[in-house]
């Protein structure tokens, strides 16, 4: 069959994308203000709704030439609650609100939680501003995706264990990875590699102490400390560091947000399978939820825990903890679903730096995986991370240059 009309499939990715293609159409600044909203599709999921809500909702969206997926025992009283699937445009959305907020049967709160979630997903997280003492440095997402350099000043790190754990070689090291690109360095004087030897609070400060004073003062990018030891940020922050890695995502020690408030440091909060099923408020595996549902749970836990304390939301940057208790499966299946952690407004760091699932996959050992890193550094990038975590900079600046500049962000080209 012959194609006269050019048929193609526009695929917009934000807003942004969405205006310009409308603007080749030569749409009106107006018409693309009327018409960005009904292109941009989302589906919501939304659980923990009785029958009559289930049925006023599936009902709603039907009007709106919506879809509202519903358990096929709702019609018939065959459950108590329910989970809806909600399938409609911005627009479609806009007008559900309209009519929701007037409804019983808890639609008028979820009406509420929508807006607040279509307002997280459209809009890019802001820049977070890193000081101590008479230093400052702004790590701006908006402009390109940061690289967080690597130093792990420990005998046992899985990929660099003993390279680095001598002060002077662990300095220089550091000032290699600022003046490759690092746009972070992240410090951290205990392994968390599977099987990994617990470190007292001591020695892990004994290990980092003296490196971030001597390079604190004269290092041109910010340093963050991975630990989970309350002890040992405060110290690490007082000398000179300026952002908190807690791998324990503020739920292993309680005493780590009070740390993070202490110094206005920001804090990145990560996702591990073992401290999140030590807490009985997270979601578990084996009650029916997958990974995903999990790390959303335990991360809405943890900002609440930071709230609570004090630290300001636009401080927050959240980490799945790729390898951190996880399958190769399971993974693979946060790298997938990124995009979903847009829900918590918040900045995302993956680190899949050299890990055992990329060794898994290619069957190669951890000195070889440098080029499976950097396809997942920059399918990381593409699923919506702003900060990627890795151990060499050349390689993996390379990888995020080129995804940024396919995704639009021109910063690292101009």
């Amino acid at each position: 069959m012959t194609q006269n009309h050019h048929l193609r499939l526009i695929k917009a990715e934000n807003t942004q994308s969405l205006h310009q293609q409308l603007a080749l159409l030569g749409v009106s600044a107006s018409g693309c203000y009327h018409m960005v909203p009904k292109g941009q599709f989302f589906l919501l999921y939304v659980d923990d709704l009785s029958n009559p809500a289930v049925l006023i909702l599936k009902q709603e969206m039907l009007s709106l030439g919506a879809e509202a997926a519903i358990h096929h025992q709702v019609i018939v009283n065959g459950i108590d609650k329910s989970a809806v699937l909600l399938m409609a445009t911005l627009a479609q959305y806009h007008k559900l609100i309209e009519k929701l907020q007037t409804q019983g049967f808890g639609l008028s709160q979820l009406a509420d939680e929508i807006v607040e979630l279509l307002s997280r997903i459209q809009c890019a997280p802001k820049a977070i501003v890193c000081h101590n003492r008479d230093r400052e440095f702004v790590l701006d997402f908006r402009k390109n995706t940061l690289l967080m350099g690597i130093a792990n000043l420990t005998p046992d790190s899985f990929y660099d264990g003993g390279k680095y754990n001598e002060p002077n070689q662990a300095i220089d090291h550091i000032f290699a990875l600022a003046e490759a690109g690092a746009d972070i360095i992240d410090i951290g004087g205990a392994s968390s590699r599977p099987g990994f030897s617990c470190v007292e609070p001591q020695e892990e400060i004994d290990r980092i102490l003296p490196v971030v004073e001597a390079v604190a003062p004269l290092l041109s990018v910010p340093i963050s400390i991975d630990s989970d030891k309350a002890q040992v940020m405060d110290l690490a922050l007082a000398a000179g560091a300026m952002i908190v890695n807690d791998i324990g995502g503020l739920q292993k020690d309680p005493e780590m947000a009070k740390v993070a408030v202490k110094y206005n440091a920001p804090v990145i909060i990560m996702h591990d399978t073992a401290v999140a099923d030590a807490n009985p408020v997270n979601l578990k595996k084996n009650q029916g939820y997958d990974m995903v549902d999990c790390v959303l749970d335990f991360f809405r836990n943890s900002i609440e825990v930071a709230r609570k304390a004090g630290v300001e939301a636009e401080r927050l940057i959240v980490d799945p903890g790729i390898g951190f208790g996880k399958t190769l499966e399971e993974n693979l299946l946060l790298l997938r679903r990124l995009p979903e952690l847009a829900v918590l407004g918040h900045p995302v760091l993956v680190g899949t730096s050299n890990k055992s699932f990329i060794g898994k996959l290619l069957g190669l050992p951890i000195e070889a995986r440098s080029y499976g890193t950097a396809a997942s550094v920059a399918l990381a990038i593409a699923g919506g991370a702003q900060i990627v975590r890795v151990h060499g900079i050349d390689v993996m600046l390379q990888a995020a240059v080129i995804a940024d500049a396919i995704l639009g962000r021109h910063d690292h080209y101009e």
